[in-house]
């Protein structure tokens, strides 16, 4: 196994659930489906796109495999690897068993008299994969595969990539529903700071993924993490940056003061909704876009 017996019961503890032969994917329920099934709320995805949050799983198939150590990841890098090793499982086994074991986590709420039962069931058949609950997913080795596998059993599919991994990107044979590129610095020295590369050139190969945004024929988006006195400047930079990539799509969404990220960086980094929405505003307004949409409680400004 690439992960040790105690790192596996470590992750487990905070919820992660293991499957496959060899544990390198795990399955995790989010916050919002949770919320969604008590009727307490939903994602800004179901806002924004349409994404039920009740019929959505939250999993990654490269939990311990990372090229960046960034300040405000919610993980532990204690297990991080910057290239796969070991073996992996095929596509259709990680299906079968995050779907599996993700309803084994949800059993609980058919006990809950305040969930909702119509959603109860539909959970059962979720209908989009999050592929962003941890560490690269563009890391391992079948990640196309695994898409077209999704695809195949009628999935949306949400990717999310620090675009380190530039050919892997660029030879993507099956392409998810939307790709979104992780943007979390206007310049090479807030990257190199902020974003903790473990790897050479970092900050060319995320602007080489930049450059090749365009090319996709699925829709695409552009991911800002905000934190507050790192990475809130030189939104004119932003700009530039986007209007390079040209996305369908960009979300500009403050830090949260979760995980271990409790161990990098305080609740003063985490910047409030306003703050958000207004350098979003300035964004927008150096690279031609509007703000469309907006979730105050996720504190995430939708750009078009």
């Amino acid at each position: 196994m690439i992960l040790s017996k105690e790192e596996i019961k470590k992750l487990e503890y905070s919820g992660y659930r293991f499957v496959g032969q060899n544990k390198h994917t795990a399955v995790k329920i989010c916050h919002w489906t949770r919320q969604s099934l008590l009727d307490k709320g939903v994602c800004y995805k179901e806002k924004f796109y349409g994404i039920e949050s009740h019929r959505c799983l939250q999993m990654s198939p490269a939990v311990s495999f990372c090229q960046q150590k960034c300040e405000f990841c919610w993980r532990d890098f204690s297990h991080n690897k910057t290239q796969w090793i070991g073996d992996y499982d095929e596509p259709g086994i990680i299906i079968d068993e995050a779907i599996k074991n993700q309803n084994k986590l949800l059993c609980g709420f058919f006990g809950n008299d305040n969930a909702n039962k119509n959603k109860l069931i539909e959970s059962k058949t979720p209908n989009n994969a999050a592929i962003s609950l941890a560490g690269e997913p563009t890391l391992y080795p079948d990640i196309s595969d695994l898409i077209y596998e999704f695809k195949k059993r009628d999935f949306t599919t949400f990717l999310v990539s620090n675009g380190q991994y530039v050919d892997r990107l660029k030879n993507l044979e099956n392409e998810p529903y939307q790709l979104y590129l992780s943007l979390d610095a206007p310049d090479k020295k807030t990257y190199d700071e902020l974003c903790n590369p473990q790897i050479d050139d970092g900050w060319l190969n995320l602007n080489e993924s930049l450059e090749t945004l365009a090319s996709f024929n699925s829709r695409t988006c552009i991911r800002t993490t905000c934190v507050k006195d790192k990475n809130m400047k030189n939104p004119e930079n932003y700009a530039k940056l986007i209007k390079k990539a040209d996305p369908d799509f960009v979300e500009i969404k403050a830090y949260m003061c979760v995980g271990s990220s409790r161990d990098r960086l305080t609740l003063d980094n985490m910047p409030e909704f306003s703050e958000v929405y207004d350098f979003a505003d300035k964004i927008a307004k150096n690279c031609g876009r509007e703000i469309v949409n907006k979730s105050e409680i996720s504190r995430v400004v939708l750009l078009e």
